[in-house]
C-alpha cells in the first residue's frame, strides 16, 4: 500500500499501519524538540492541581510537599527520557525493545503488565473528564445527572478512541493544539483563583515524618513519570537515529515535567488554604476546582480540563494498543486500539457512575501497578545501559534470534521485585478491600506492620526498581555481551516475523 511520507506510517486513508515493526528509514523524521509537544500536552492536565491535595494527604507541610513534588516529577520523567533514548536507537515501540532483555515471547509478561497500566490510566482520565463535565454543568444549572454523564462519556470516548485508531500522525498534530489551548486557559485559571490562596493557612500546615515524605515522593513518581516509562519509546521511535541523544532525553524530561511542577505547586497552595476544598478534591479532583471559579469561566475551564485529560488518554490508548500486540495478540494496531477503547469505556462507566469516590481506587491502582512497572523499568534501563550497539531489527521479531525466546533472569527479577514490593506497600484507604493483603512484609521486617510509621512510605516501589536495575547489571552483563558478539542476521524483519 502506498504510504504518505509526510505523515509517518499513515496511508492516505488516514490510519497508521505501523505496529510492532521497526520504523523504516524513509519514515523517520523530525527533531528532538518535537517530543516536547506530546509530553507537555499529556501532562498539562489540571489533574495536576488535584495532586496538591493528594500529597498533603500524607501529612506533610507545604515546603516538604513542594520539594517532594519537584524532585519526584523530574526524576520520574528523567526515567522516561532514558527510555525515549532507546526508542531513538531502536526505532520500535517500547514493548518491542523490551524483548532484548526478556526474550521475544518472554516479554509477553511485562507487555501484559504494561497493557493493564495504560488501560487503567486511560480509564481514570476518561472518568475524570466525565465527572468534571457533570460538575461544570451542575454549577451552570444545566443538570449534572446520568444523562449529562452519558453524553460526556460518548464525546470524550469518541475523541480518545478516534485518535488512538488514527495513530501517530494525528496524535502528534492533536497534541500541539492541546498544548497551546490548555496552556493558555490554565494560566487564566491560575490568575483567577490565586486570590483564594491563604498563605497563613498554607504555612501553618505541620511538617510530617521522614516516612511520610518518602511515601509522598514515591506516590508522585508513580503518578507522573513512572506511569509513562512503559510508553516513552513509542513517541521517539520515528526520530532519525542520528538525532542528538541529549536532545531526546532533555526534551522528553522537560516536556513531561514543566507543566506538572507548576500545577502541583499551585495545587498545594490551594489545598493548603482550604481543608474543605482539599477534601472535595478526593471525591472529584477536577470538578471540585470549579467551586472557586467565577461562573463565566466554567465553560473555558471544562474545555481545558477535558482537553488536558484527553491529551493524556490519547497517548495511553495508542501505547496500550501496542502493548496488547506485544502480548501476542495477532491483530492490526488500530483494531487493538479499538479493543482498548471498549475496555476503557467499561472501566470509566464504573468509576464515573458507581464508585463512591475517585481518590481511593486511584491511589490503590497507582501504588499496586507501580511496583511491577518499577521492576520492569529497572530491568529495561539496566539492559539498555549495558548495550553498546543498536538493537538488531530482525532479531527483535525472531524468537530464534540473538535475543532468544524466553530469558529467565529478567522475568525472575520482575517477579521477585513485584512480590517483595507488594509486601512493602499498603492500600492506603482500604479500597478496594481485596488489596488489603499488601504490606505483608512490614511486620516481619520490623517496620511496624500495616499501621506503623513505614506503612504508607511505599518502599516497595523503590525496592522493586532497585531489584530490577541492580539485578540486571549483576546477572545479565555476560548475556548482553554474547548477544552483541553475535553477527548481524541477514533475515529481513518480515521473514523473521513468520518464524516468531
Amino acid at each position: 500500500m502506498t504510504t504518505d511520507i509526510s505523515q509517518p506510517g499513515t496511508p492516505r486513508g488516514g490510519i497508521e499501519l505501523n505496529g510492532l515493526n521497526t520504523i523504516a528509514e524513509s519514515e523517520r523524521h523530525g527533531r528532538a524538540r518535537d517530543l516536547f509537544w506530546p509530553w507537555f500536552a499529556a501532562n498539562v492536565s489540571v489533574l495536576g492541581l488535584g495532586y496538591g491535595s493528594f500529597i498533603l494527604g500524607f501529612g506533610i507541610s507545604f515546603w516538604q510537599a513542594t520539594l517532594v513534588g519537584v524532585i519526584g516529577i523530574v526524576i520520574s520523567f528523567a526515567l522516561c527520557g532514558f527510555v525515549a533514548l532507546a526508542g531513538k536507537r531502536g526505532s520500535a515501540p517500547t514493548m518491542v525493545l523490551s524483548r532484548a532483555a526478556f526474550g521475544v515471547r518472554g516479554n509477553r509478561v511485562p507487555a501484559v503488565i504494561s497493557w493493564i497500566l495504560t488501560v487503567g490510566w486511560e480509564t481514570a482520565l476518561t472518568a475524570l473528564a466525565v465527572l468534571a463535565t457533570a460538575t461544570v454543568f451542575g454549577e451552570l444549572g444545566l443538570g449534572s445527572g446520568v444523562a449529562t454523564k452519558i453524553i460526556a462519556l460518548v464525546v470524550v470516548a469518541a475523541l480518545i478512541v478516534g485518535a488512538g485508531i488514527a495513530g501517530f500522525g494525528l496524535i502528534m498534530r492533536l497534541q500541539v493544539w492541546i498544548t497551546w489551548i490548555t496552556a493558555v486557559l490554565t494560566v487564566i485559571y491560575i490568575i483567577l483563583t490565586a486570590p483564594k490562596i491563604d498563605l497563613a493557612a498554607v504555612g501553618s500546615v505541620a511538617a510530617g515524618s521522614p516516612q511520610a515524605v518518602i511515601g509522598a515522593l514515591v506516590f508522585v513518581m508513580t503518578g507522573f513519570g513512572l506511569g509513562w516509562v512503559n510508553a516513552a519509546a513509542d513517541y521517539s521511535r520515528y526520530l532519525p537515529r542520528s538525532t542528538r541523544s541529549a536532545g531526546v532525553f532533555g526534551w522528553t524530561t522537560f516536556g513531561g515535567s514543566v507543566a506538572p511542577i507548576v500545577l502541583v505547586v499551585f495545587g498545594l497552595l490551594l489545598a493548603g488554604s482550604s481543608p474543605k476544598l482539599s477534601k472535595a478534591i478526593g471525591a472529584d479532583p477536577i470538578g471540585a476546582l470549579t467551586t472557586i471559579l467565577p461562573v463565566w469561566f466554567l465553560i473555558p475551564f471544562a474545555i481545558v480540563a477535558i482537553l488536558g485529560l484527553v491529551g493524556g488518554a490519547v497517548l495511553d490508548i495508542y501505547s496500550s494498543g501496542l502493548a496488547l500486540l506485544s502480548a501476542g495478540i495477532p491483530i492490526p494496531r488500530y483494531v487493538a486500539a479499538g479493543i482498548d477503547g471498549v475496555v476503557m469505556i467499561i472501566g470509566a462507566i464504573y468509576v464515573a457512575f458507581f464508585a463512591p469516590d475517585f481518590v481511593s481506587p486511584f491511589e490503590a491502582f497507582l501504588v499496586t501497578l507501580g511496583v511491577p512497572i518499577a521492576a520492569w523499568c529497572g530491568v529495561f534501563l539496566a539492559d539498555f545501559a549495558l548495550r553498546r550497539r543498536d538493537y538488531s531489527d530482525a532479531d527483535l521479531q525472531d524468537r530464534l534470534g540473538r535475543y532468544g525466546d524466553v530469558r529467565a533472569v529478567p522475568i525472575v527479577l520482575v517477579l521477585v521485585g513485584t512480590v517483595l514490593g507488594w509486601g512493602l506497600v499498603t492500600n492506603t484507604y482500604g479500597v478496594p478491600a481485596w488489596l488489603n493483603w499488601e504490606g505483608f512484609l512490614l511486620d516481619p521486617l520490623g517496620l511496624g506492620g500495616r499501621t506503623g510509621p513505614w506503612a504508607y512510605a511505599n518502599l516497595g516501589v523503590i525496592v522493586a526498581l532497585l531489584i530490577g536495575f541492580l539485578g540486571t547489571l549483576l546477572l545479565s552483563r555476560s548475556a548482553v555481551r554474547r548477544q552483541e558478539a553475535t553477527p548481524d542476521t541477514e533475515r529481513t524483519p518480515e521473514a523473521a516475523r513468520t518464524r516468531a
